[in-house]
């Protein structure tokens, strides 16, 4: 890690993204919470992650802008547009004001989708390869670790001094990132000719069509997300089968946090040492796992436990695909592959968010949990089975490049 934050340009980077990080994990919470507060509906609670993914429809056209511009203005820019738009919080009241949430949480998609693009090239400009997981290993660790607190935070100023203030909170986040990223100096690659706007267009999906592994991967990503987006709806179901008010999902995404710094701390020696395809895949094993003990959970207590093995499978699944996206993706192209694959990873989780939303009126959280981890356990299938001989090369070349590791240390 000293390696990396040695990089020119990068402490200042991974200080913007972690301000910005620490207004998410106080803010994105507070959203559901807050429809649910005032119109006592779990199903339209849900529904405001539903608008949060939406913007990922359009991912390809944010995408070749995001690969047309320079990548750093993108991210001063976006982090000050997305100040704005999350002010108009302020003005809402009662339940009437609730469109005003949803239109503030597609704003905040509409962030998910550009900025993420944009880091992933300023990252390839920044640093080397070899550094790239121990970036997204530091940044997950940090965006993960805000959820020890983060949520407590956002649902204890939403209880006593309301979501106005939350909202300020968020939007002087984003001002600080947007101030910090602008002081980094960097000469970026100059965007390559520009073709029609058409062949612009789908460069990343052709490009993910044309690499075996990223598409077999990506598809094994799809079917799992294809019902992660029932968690979002279902957990207020869960929170009252305990009888638990709406904040307690607080501590829930609180544990989820605790074995999301464990997976973020890890996540870079379980990349060397597995690959990025296996540690993905035993990244959505442990989210299954976690989704079977919160089903059969007789206590909420062991509901935590749940939350906090949950916690460990994300960074593991996301440090290992962002890296193994960024590693075989062109730089004039990162932009435009990394939202296709929003695209590809989002269309399902709306459809998942819509469809549970629908089905937490119909099924009980324990048979919604069992879809959960079967169709999970079907993606994970999915990705072992059709990159076996990848597989198998990754962990030859992860004992070799472990003993690597475990001599640069001694000589260090």
């Amino acid at each position: 890690m000293r390696k990396l934050f040695a990089q020119p340009g990068f402490p200042r980077l991974f200080g913007g993204l972690s301000t910005s990080m620490l207004g998410d994990s106080v803010m994105l919470l507070v959203l559901s919470m807050w429809v649910k507060t005032l119109t006592g509906s779990n199903a339209l609670a849900g529904l405001t992650f539903f608008f949060m993914v939406l913007p990922a429809l359009g991912a390809p056209l944010l995408g070749v802008w995001v690969d047309r511009l320079p990548r750093k203005s993108i991210l001063v820019w976006g982090n000050f547009a997305s100040a704005a738009a999350v002010l108009p919080l302020v003005f809402v009241r009662d339940e009437n004001d609730v469109w005003l949430i949803w239109v503030v949480a597609f704003l905040y998609g509409v962030s998910f989708v550009v900025l993420p693009a944009a880091v992933n090239g300023l990252l390839k400009e920044l640093l080397p390869e070899d550094l790239l997981v121990n970036a997204n290993a530091s940044l997950a660790t940090i965006k993960e670790g805000y959820r020890l607190f983060g949520p407590l935070v956002g649902a204890a100023i939403f209880a006593t001094a309301g979501g106005w203030l939350v909202a300020v909170v968020d939007a002087a986040t984003f001002a600080v990132a947007g101030l910090l990223i602008a002081t980094i100096k960097v000469t970026e690659a100059p965007a390559p000719v520009k073709s029609t706007f058409r062949e612009d267009l789908l460069g990343g999906v052709r490009f993910l069509a044309g690499d075996r592994v990223l598409r077999h991967v990506v598809a094994g990503l799809a079917i799992s997300i294809l019902v992660i987006g029932f968690f979002e709806s279902s957990i207020y179901a869960l929170m009252d089968a305990f009888d638990k008010p709406a904040t307690f999902s607080g501590v829930f995404v609180t544990c989820q946090g605790v074995g999301a710094v464990i997976g973020g701390l890890t996540a870079s020696w379980a990349v060397r040492r597995l690959g990025e395809i296996a540690t993905c895949a035993v990244g959505l094993t442990a989210l299954a796992v976690a989704t079977v003990v919160c089903a059969a959970a007789p206590t909420i207590a062991l509901v935590l436990v749940g939350a906090g093995i949950c916690g460990l499978g994300l960074p593991w699944t996301f440090v290992a695909f962002t890296t193994l996206m960024q590693r075989r993706s062109p730089g004039h192209l990162i932009g435009r592959v990394s939202t296709a694959v929003e695209v590809l990873i989002s269309t399902p989780q709306a459809i998942s968010l819509a469809l549970g939303s629908l089905l937490v009126s119909l099924l009980s959280y324990r048979q919604i949990f069992a879809i959960i981890a079967t169709v999970i356990l079907l993606g994970v299938l999915q990705i072992v089975l059709t990159l076996p001989a990848e597989i198998r090369g990754d962990l030859t070349s992860g004992d070799r490049q472990e003993d690597a590791v475990s001599l640069e240390g001694i000589e260090d």
